[in-house]
């Protein structure tokens, strides 16, 4: 598919296959637009337009088919093409997100955190094992790792994600507080959790 699709539409497709995948649990054949855009309180209008890029063509008056629908997004997204990961600060947030299994469903193995801390070094969370930080250039060649999801304090952030770079990783997912400043040949997505946060307390 040479469609490039904006972050937006991303967002919505996975909240479509977490939907997807508990009408799956529940036995549940077929899902129409209506009853996804019911749960996620938006459009029918702006469900059927994010299928419509996906290829998948539904049945009249019965709905799509939950199991191709399901599938249809995880090739489009990419879920089928395991990435490999490491966790860069085994602090309360790294580990949260270690012990975390969900991520190998949409494709995201994480097979090891790095830390500073000499009293975590060399212990497991979830069987992954914390290593030290220096030796994160030499793992990272040996296991193909492409992409740090940075947990570090804040004001660790920007050395920690230059060190990441020289250690030919050029994919950060920032979790920390902290504006990067990277190249341009490296991309990095922010978590903003106070952001979403604010979006959704605001008219509280």
């Amino acid at each position: 598919m040479n469609t490039k699709i904006s972050e937006k539409v991303i967002n919505r497709l996975t909240l479509y296959h977490c939907i997807l995948q508990d009408f799956i649990t529940k036995g549940n054949e077929y899902i129409s637009s209506k009853q996804i855009a019911t749960l996620l309180k938006i459009d029918d209008s702006q469900v059927r337009k994010d299928i419509n890029l996906l290829n998948n063509s539904g049945k009249s008056r019965v709905g799509y088919i939950v199991k191709e629908l399901k599938k249809s997004i995880e090739t489009t997204l990419g879920f089928a093409k395991t990435k490999k990961a490491y966790i860069i600060g085994a602090g309360n947030l790294g580990m949260a997100l270690a012990k975390y299994d969900n991520f190998t469903s949409y494709g995201l193995n994480i097979i090891g955190l790095f830390d500073n801390d000499k009293t975590k070094i060399g212990k497991t969370i979830n069987s992954k094992t914390i290593y030290n930080i220096k030796d994160l250039p030499q793992l990272a060649k040996e296991h193909g790792v492409e992409i740090a999801i940075l947990t570090v304090p804040g004001k660790f952030a920007q050395n920690t994600a230059e060190f990441i770079i020289n250690s030919n990783i050029k994919y950060i997912w920032n979790f920390t507080p902290t504006v990067l400043n990277v190249p341009d040949d490296v991309q990095v997505w922010n978590e903003n959790l106070m952001g979403n946060f604010l979006q959704f307390t605001y008219n509280i």
